[in-house]
């Protein structure tokens, strides 16, 4: 018997060597749409995840959006501030779930977006698969999930182990956030890789990628071109990004000029085509080295 078939509840279907525990169907998200943003450490997921939240909200939509980060900003520039994290809050009642209600965990940010910080488990040690889980268990307990037409995970950087690969488990589509430099297009190359790996046993499929704080494009639709994905958002790299940011607003709640109107109409735009767009086939992923002779440094 081989250590994997000692381990109860674990396969090996989820991509090459893979031991992933399986979703709880249980815990399965319905009746709504889930996406799950992905991309390089400090690319923008946050800042592309809430103002995506406040348009879905602006079109009408009943949202939750979950920060999946140890960092709990997620939602900062919706509800104006850092919450505490469902894994703290659960801490602080010795892990009896049953004690906790709705508000203990749930902040209401700009139009209506209700807001939870998943949190992550302390550095070294934990996985961050348990936190998801457990935040999602809670929403299902408190009944969240049935008054929500779209729910959006912000999962953590570029890390795709089994445990922040797990909200690719609850996903409608993932979406990938980059930039036109090297190492953004690394990390999605290696993103794409992961939703491949976790197509094979959910419903989870690729929506595309936003270029975000780039004046160009030409590398990522490169990268497209070659691998057989899809851009489907440019977001400039305007200064009223980074001011909405430090006065813990999104774009639809800052006083408008001519660059907030146009992000904020790129970002309506993006959430329709979000929610009205067809399934982009699967790319292939590239090796490292063809990546590296694609886009390397000559």
């Amino acid at each position: 018997m081989s250590p994997r078939d000692e381990i109860p509840n674990l396969r090996g279907q989820d991509g090459e060597g893979s031991v992933q525990v399986h979703l709880d169907p249980s815990m399965k998200i319905e009746n709504t749409m889930v996406f799950s943003v992905y991309g390089k450490g400090g690319i923008g997921k946050s800042t592309t995840s809430s103002n995506l939240s406040a348009a879905f909200a602006s079109m009408g939509k009943r949202v939750l959006q979950i920060g999946c980060d140890p960092k709990h900003d997620s939602t900062f520039t919706l509800t104006g501030r850092l919450q505490p994290t469902v894994i703290d809050i659960l801490k602080d009642v010795d892990f009896h779930a049953e004690e906790l209600r709705p508000e203990d965990y749930v902040s209401i940010g700009w139009g209506g977006v209700k807001c939870v910080e998943a949190g992550g488990p302390p550095a070294g040690t934990g996985c961050g698969g348990y936190v998801v889980g457990q935040t999602v268990k809670l929403l299902k307990q408190h009944h969240l999930l049935e008054e929500t037409d779209v729910v959006i995970f912000d999962v953590l950087g570029d890390v795709v182990c089994g445990g922040f690969a797990a909200p690719l488990q609850h996903a409608d589509r993932a979406v990938i956030v980059t930039a036109n430099d090297f190492d953004s297009i690394y990390a999605m190359n290696r993103i794409i890789a992961a939703v491949q790996a976790k197509s094979a046993n959910y419903k989870v499929r690729l929506a595309g990628c936003i270029a975000n704080r780039s004046k160009d494009t030409d590398e990522v639709d490169r990268f497209c071109d070659r691998v057989g994905f899809k851009r489907i958002g440019h977001m400039p790299d305007v200064d009223a990004i980074r001011r909405s940011r430090l006065k813990k607003k999104t774009l639809f709640e800052m006083d408008a000029d001519e660059d907030i109107l146009a992000c904020r109409k790129e970002y309506l735009r993006l959430a329709n085509a979000l929610l009205t767009g067809a399934e982009v086939p699967m790319p292939t992923p590239l090796p490292d080295r063809e990546i590296f002779e694609l886009l390397g440094f000559d």
